[in-house]
């Protein structure tokens, strides 16, 4: 199956190339950029030299139809929004890395991401790609959403105690580290070595574009959920996320019941690794693989919870959801081209 990457230059970008070259299935025909049309890909990323000689194209709606069945949109937010009509209406498939789809209230969507909203035919078309609870729509969608780098982690913590009521959805706390890469590859100051080494920083402090869209889908499992605490630090590291939840038990649930939660939602799932209680993963364990590994504690002294989630940002936080993704919507094995275990050490 024909597919191309567009925004190919950039991390994501970039990261899906890489994946996409052991794919069983899907054969990378094309790629696209904006910035860098002309030029040959392995020439823009020296990883890649003399592997990947295709020359990037400008983004053209066209040549794409004609050049692919399926797309991957590795665009920044406010970019993807003005190309997707144009790819739906020819009859791609569409898989979109940015944040413009996942939103389907197009006021909150202006709120957050201060740009005017995406179609709202195509809002509602578009359908949440969180893989391990959204199999069914996704089969039979052609648009999806891919979820950010941050809910992801935290909804795969979160959902198995929302959906089991083991948990109060009125007083949630995530506390969420991520490394530079995340922030994405346009330079600025902030992340400037000088600034980011030996150091620690928070930013978007309540302000955070993924606070919607972590309560849109958590509204999915408890209708009275209120609104989340959610703050966001940069780490002094490449990639990785470690996400820590904070919430409070309802009464009687005991650390077994949030055990079983967690056991019968991803026993069988390949991509979650299930660490237990008192046991948690650094970032390290889950480095350059679709790996999500979760863990929990509870605290009987205080009646709450701590569940840690560990992903790849660029991985499970981004192109390798967005290929099992692919892989769902296009009837495949969902682990095809992703079984590879995380880089040690």
């Amino acid at each position: 199956m024909n597919v191309s990457v567009v925004g190919a230059t950039g991390y994501s970008g970039m990261e899906l190339i890489r994946l996409l070259s052991s794919h069983p299935t899907f054969h990378l025909t094309a790629v696209y950029s904006s910035s860098s049309a002309g030029n040959r890909l392995d020439h823009e990323n020296r990883q890649h030299f003399g592997l990947i000689p295709h020359v990037l194209s400008e983004v053209d709606p066209g040549l794409i139809a004609k050049q692919s069945e399926l797309v991957f949109l590795a665009m920044p937010s406010g970019v993807s929004k003005e190309l997707v009509p144009e790819l739906y209406k020819k009859g791609l498939k569409i898989i979109d890395l940015s944040g413009d789809h996942r939103l389907k209230n197009g006021e909150l969507y202006e709120k957050w991401y201060e740009e005017s909203p995406p179609s709202s035919d195509l809002l509602q078309k578009s359908v949440y790609g969180l893989s391990e609870w959204n199999r069914a729509a996704i089969r039979e969608s052609r648009l999806i959403a891919n979820p950010g780098c941050y809910p992801t982690a935290t909804l795969l913590g979160l959902v198995p105690l929302l959906s089991n009521k083991l948990i109060e959805s009125s007083d949630i706390i995530i506390d969420a580290k991520s490394g530079v890469s995340g922030a994405g590859k346009k330079n600025n100051d902030s992340k400037h070595y000088a600034h980011v080494n030996d150091n620690l920083s928070i930013y978007k402090v309540h302000q955070h574009q993924h606070i919607p869209e972590i309560e849109q889908q958590l509204l999915e499992w408890d209708s009275e959920l209120t609104p989340i605490m959610f703050t966001t630090h940069l780490i002094p590291m490449t990639r990785g996320i470690m996400v820590t939840m904070h919430a409070k038990v309802k009464p009687e649930v005991t650390a077994e019941h949030i055990h079983n939660a967690f056991l019968t939602a991803y026993q069988n799932e390949f991509f979650i690794r299930y660490r237990g209680e008192n046991s948690f993963s650094s970032t390290k364990e889950v480095y350059g693989s679709n790996f999500c590994d979760i863990g929990f504690r509870m605290d009987e002294r205080t009646g709450r919870v701590t569940v840690v989630s560990v992903i790849d940002n660029l991985v499970k936080g981004a192109a390798g959801q967005a290929i099992h993704n692919a892989n769902i919507m296009m009837g495949l094995e969902e682990t095809e081209g992703l079984r590879f275990y995380p880089v040690y050490p």
